[in-house]
């Protein structure tokens, strides 16, 4: 763009000084000044974009694979509201239960929740709060708007990724010790 800019006032100073004195010469090269500034104006530039994609960008499909560990957990890390926590996804979970601390993490100010819900975990009956956590991503397979709840303070070490996520897939699988999951 800055070189049409300087060819039209190039040609403009030509033009003033009288070095292009006929309407005739100064016409053809006023037309091809237009043209580039209109093949500019309207010709795509191509951008630069990260790896990940950001908030803002359309997601193709995605999928990923996680290898069991040694006790046969697939445990991974989540970008959960945009902060990073270690979680366990768990197809026998009907939730994404995500500790207090890890609530505190990903800016869900558990002090401010309701705990209301009661719910059935491994040392018995507690009470949860429920949240919905804008965007759950793992190695960029995204859901947003997932379901959750937040257990007491103490109540569990560690996240779960559980139904609420994972039905919202188009798919997941298990096969030979690794879990594929695909948004």
């Amino acid at each position: 763009m800055i070189w049409i800019t300087g060819f039209a006032l190039l040609t403009a100073l030509l033009i003033a000084t009288g070095f292009i004195s006929r309407r005739s010469l100064a016409l053809p090269i006023i037309a091809v000044l237009a043209a580039a500034a209109g093949l500019e104006a309207f010709s795509v530039q191509p951008t630069i974009q990260g790896l990940r994609p950001t908030l803002d960008m359309p997601q193709l499909l995605s999928a990923t694979e996680l290898k069991a560990d040694r006790n046969g957990h697939y445990v991974t890390e989540a970008d959960i509201n945009g902060s990073t926590i270690a979680v366990m996804v768990d197809t026998g979970a009907t939730g994404v239960a995500l500790s207090y601390e890890d609530a505190e993490k990903v800016g869900l100010r558990p002090r401010g929740l309701d705990f209301d819900i009661p719910i059935s975990t491994a040392n018995g009956v507690v009470k949860a709060a429920r949240v919905t956590l804008r965007r759950v991503e793992v190695d960029n397979v995204r859901v947003r708007d997932v379901d959750g709840l937040v257990l007491p303070e103490g109540a569990m070490r560690g996240s779960l990724l559980g139904m609420s996520f994972l039905g919202r897939l188009s798919s997941f699988k298990i096969e030979n010790g690794v879990l594929y999951l695909r948004d």
